[in-house]
């Protein structure tokens, strides 16, 4: 008998106990579990008419839509590992993550054609393009809807030695050099605790507008949806405007967010309907603190906040809805804020987060044994990101190590400021980060995007952000920009903006004889 992965025996058990019981829906379409089967295993034998074998790497560079789930499957169920790509990526990164990965095959969106045949003459290990929807295109050499049309949905006809972990290799941003590639077999069922503190019932709707291509979309949400046995309701994105009829429209009683999303939710009019929803609750990573009980009791539900990295699974979860916090060690993970000999701090005192898990730990760099040697030093997995502890012993994060700002003496959270300033009516985003004082250390600085058709003055900017944070931390400098810039996925570059610093157009509240308030 084949070799099973653990989601591949996961699926056909649902789909032998309850073949006619929907799993998937995107936009008008639903699909059964023996609709999953059928089109997983179409897929995988596809895959093997081009000929792809056990063993061979699978990117998944497309957006979000059913065809990715069946490309997903169907890789797992020949013995594929699976390298999923964000769509956005290019040029240089994007040569570095196909190469360092060793892909044999890519799945991708049509109008990523441009994109893919200029990867293919340049990485020869990469020798077969599929189009991931819509009929084939350019150089490709296959499309998704010619195997679901005519391959067999028969179980795949292989041997497969050793089954494949949920993926293979979760690549990083890539903000600080070239993407750092996680190998990541033995990753997901570490995330398991994320989705048990939501306490999915089974037939119940979970919903996700992240990226299949992230961790996030496809394992916690994608994956956990089958664990749980519950039903996943796919958005092909985010949409501040129509979240909460997708939510509405599907019964969704769970979503997954990123917390910079809930001021966008905030910003939105206020319904009479708004609290009539049947969302219990929101897993969230960075939930503002500011925004934390006003988005609850407007929109009735629960915040479940967390802390993770992508590089080593090892979680912090909030299940008291102490707002700000990111809660306590789950499942066996061992948490600590220490300082630069990796001492424990004192309570209330910041540091580096770092953490562990008992026994070998579940995750490396790909190709890169020195930095793995390096982040994993003394066994603990040293996050680079701020910290502190309370005296209940709930964590809280405060941003990256090479984001936080040296002011006076002070140590000063970028990611505090943002938060703050990101619920602002009239912000649509914001970015702190530090430039050099005159006075030595560093001063604080803002980049902030207006909302759309409307006027922000720094003045009313800064009268927002006396006593929501601490005086010292106030920015000194404010620059009212048209946009951000950020990296493929889409976060923030705050060295780039450390890098441009000042400009003629940046307001200084101390030229400008702005009365800071220390109440």
């Amino acid at each position: 008998m084949r070799n099973q992965s653990d989601i591949e025996r996961l699926i056909r058990q649902r789909a032998y106990e309850q073949p006619d019981q929907p799993w998937l829906h995107f936009r008008d379409l639903t699909f059964t579990w023996r609709e999953v089967i059928s089109n997983s295993q179409r897929a995988a034998n596809g895959f093997l008419e081009l000929g792809i074998r056990p063993g061979d790497r699978i990117g998944l560079m497309a957006g979000n839509r059913p065809e990715f789930l069946w490309a997903y499957f169907g890789s797992l169920m020949i013995g594929c590992e699976v390298v999923p790509i964000n769509k956005w990526q290019r040029g240089a990164a994007l040569e570095h993550m196909f190469r360092d990965s060793g892909i044999r095959a890519v799945v991708y969106d049509a109008e990523l054609d441009p994109v893919i045949a200029e990867m293919l003459p340049k990485v020869p290990q990469l020798r077969w393009a599929i189009v991931v929807a819509g009929p084939r295109v350019g150089g490709a050499h296959a499309a998704m809807a010619e195997f679901l049309a005519s391959a067999s949905d028969r179980d795949p006809p292989i041997e497969v030695g050793e089954p494949p972990g949920a993926v293979g290799i979760l690549y990083t941003s890539g903000t600080t050099g070239p993407p750092k590639g996680i190998v990541a077999r033995r990753y997901e069922p570490c995330l398991r605790p994320l989705i048990e503190a939501l306490n999915i019932r089974p037939g119940e709707v979970m919903y996700t507008c992240m990226p299949l291509f992230h961790a996030s979309g496809l394992l916690v949400f994608g994956v956990g949806s089958i664990r749980q046995n519950a039903q996943l309701a796919l958005a092909a994105g985010f949409s501040a405007s129509g979240f909460w009829d997708e939510i509405r429209r599907y019964n969704a009683v769970s979503a997954n967010v990123f917390g910079v999303m809930i001021p966008f939710l905030l910003k939105q009019p206020v319904r009479d309907n708004d609290r009539d929803n049947p969302m219990r609750c929101v897993l969230s990573v960075g939930c503002p603190k500011s925004a934390w009980r006003e988005f609850e009791q407007r929109f009735d539900l629960n915040v479940v906040e967390f802390y993770g990295a992508s590089d080593a699974p090892g979680f912090l979860i909030n299940r008291d809805g102490k707002p700000g916090s990111v809660g306590k060690p789950a499942a066996g993970a061992e948490f600590r804020v220490v300082d630069e000999n990796d001492r424990d701090v004192p309570v209330g005192k910041t540091g580096e987060i770092i953490y562990r898990h008992l026994g070998e730990h579940p995750s490396a760099y790909n190709n890169l044994p020195d930095v793995t040697a390096e982040v994993w030093r003394g066994g603990w997995y040293h996050s680079g990101d701020v910290g502190e502890i309370d005296q209940d012993g709930f964590f809280y994060f405060h941003g990256r190590m090479k984001e936080a700002i040296r002011r006076r003496g002070e140590n000063i959270s970028a990611w505090e400021i943002s938060s703050v300033i990101d619920v602002h009516p009239k912000v649509l985003e914001s970015a702190a980060f530090g430039v050099p004082s005159d006075e030595g250390e560093e001063d604080v600085m803002v980049s902030v995007v207006p909302q759309p058709g409307v006027t922000l003055t720094p003045e009313e900017l800064l009268d927002y952000c006396q006593g929501r944070i601490a005086y010292y931390a106030l920015p000194r400098y404010v620059d009212i920009v048209r946009e951000l810039p950020k990296t493929s996925t889409q976060k923030i570059q705050h060295l780039v903006l450390k890098a441009k610093g000042r400009t003629a157009n940046t307001w200084d509240r101390e030229q400008a004889r702005y009365v800071v308030q220390r109440a």
